[in-house]
């Protein structure tokens, strides 16, 4: 005779002890997530455990692997796709739009991209928020519709479907309100779970570290890369991930359009984020390399340089755009699609000196302050918000010279900001010194597609 499976509450209750929890509790758990049997309330008391009590590495695998196997999974060679299928995902940021450049640029060089993205976690943007800024954009696909604007376009960059490990996007929603988005288990199992589902042949991981991540310390940062190395390929999907700096914005701008707008400018061939356009290349080099592509970095690098250079990385992102639904014209006239929000201003510098450091987080909070992310799930975001012509440090300034601009949506809000990122920025006398923007690599080894 079976003998029944725990109840959710059993479950909870182990956890929130400190018991490690069996793949068959994890399985019945996330089939009550994605079925919709488990109130939010308990998903919430389930990341709040992890979060205090942690999991080793079965727990997180038999996590991932319960979340991609509550949907469908993607076959590419089934749907006659014989290329790399390849992918990134960054752990989040401030002013961090490297997907609009690492998607098409891999694209570009011959891989298929299916980017399975997310929104906007606390202070940090998403990558969905940002594209459906993007006036009749589609972020939300079926399977056999992702299947399809691949094939033609070579890359989306899209949301979870409800077929695609559903389990993760209800948990998603909920960790972002609940002070839980920053559990290493929760953050592996959500990254994980949508990348095994979309069936990918390698994928390259952007773990931030500094005072604009998720999670800032730097030790926290390469236990967090391990672990979704680890994890991943211990699922089976070949992966390498790089530590990054995230103690600036990476991009000169946060907030939805504002970084879609920047994004263009640097597929266009604009020299306007060199700190965004690196990293991007060095993903993109990542990814090239781990798919058989290239035969090395280097030479996966200039792979990468050249179909951005060349602007074939462009012609794949307007493709996937007018696939999308999004206006055919949006790379060469992005005024015509995105309205300006009413009321900008500029922070001024209070002295003369060096800009020598940002409160990164608070940044990326006022720009959730301002609408431009959510505090509650099922809050509307203002596109049109947000910062930019951020400079980058090491910047020397004037008094009254600007730093960044502020885009609101009223002057009460536009005052009120101005306000409180004064605190967010250090001047100094000397130039502070500079730091490396690859931190680490996670990871060898190259993937045969």
């Amino acid at each position: 005779m079976a003998l029944a499976a725990p109840s959710p509450q059993a479950v909870l209750r182990r956890k929130r002890d400190g018991h490690a929890l069996a793949a068959s509790e994890l399985q019945g758990f996330i089939a009550g997530i994605a079925d919709g049997r488990l109130s939010d309330g308990q998903l919430g008391a389930f990341a709040m455990a992890v979060c205090l009590r942690g999991m080793d590495r079965d727990e997180t695998v038999a996590l991932t692997l319960a979340m991609r196997d509550s949907g469908r999974r993607l076959d590419w060679r089934a749907a006659g796709i014989t290329g790399p299928v390849l992918d990134k995902h960054s752990t989040g940021g401030v002013g961090d739009c490297t997907s609009l450049l690492v998607a098409p640029v891999l694209a570009a060089c011959g891989a298929h991209v299916p980017m399975i993205s997310g929104r906007g976690l606390g202070h940090t943007g998403g990558t969905l928020d940002k594209l459906e800024s993007i006036p009749g954009y589609r972020s939300t696909l079926s399977p056999d519709a992702l299947v399809a604007a691949v094939r033609e376009a070579g890359l989306a960059i899209v949301g979870a479907s409800a077929e695609l490990a559903p389990a993760d996007r209800r948990l998603y929603a909920v960790r972002d309100v609940t002070a839980t988005v920053d559990a290493i288990p929760l953050i592996t199992a959500s990254i994980l779970s949508k990348k095994l589902a979309a069936g990918l042949d390698a994928l390259v991981l952007d773990v931030k570290c500094g005072n604009g991540a998720s999670l800032p310390g730097p030790a926290q940062a390469r236990a967090l890369a391990r672990e979704l190395v680890e994890v991943a390929n211990a699922a089976g999907l070949p992966t390498q991930a790089l530590v990054t700096d995230m103690s600036q914005p990476l991009a000169p701008a946060a907030g939805n359009a504002l970084e879609v707008r920047v994004a263009l400018a640097c597929l266009r061939g604009e020299a306007v984020a060199p700190r965004l356009v690196e990293l991007s290349l060095h993903l993109a080099a990542t990814a090239l390399w781990q798919g058989g592509l290239a035969p090395d970095l280097d030479a996966a690098y200039a792979q990468a340089q050249a179909a951005l250079a060349s602007g074939a990385a462009a012609e794949r992102f307007s493709r996937m755009v007018a696939v999308l639904g999004g206006p055919a014209d949006l790379l060469e006239a992005p005024d015509r699609h995105f309205p300006p929000a009413p009321c900008i201003a500029s922070l001024a510098a209070p002295a003369d000196g060096w800009l020598a450091g940002f409160d990164t987080r608070a940044l990326g909070e006022a720009v959730v302050d301002l609408g431009g992310g959510r505090r509650q799930p099922d809050d509307r975001i203002d596109a049109r918000v947000g910062l930019d012509a951020i400079l980058p440090l090491g910047t020397r300034v004037r008094g009254g010279q600007p730093l960044l601009r502020v885009h609101a949506a009223d002057e009460g809000a536009l005052a009120a900001t101005l306000e409180r990122l004064r605190a967010a920025v250090t001047i100094q006398p000397q130039a502070p010194a500079p730091s490396p923007l690859v931190i680490e690599r996670v990871g060898a080894g190259v993937a045969s597609a």
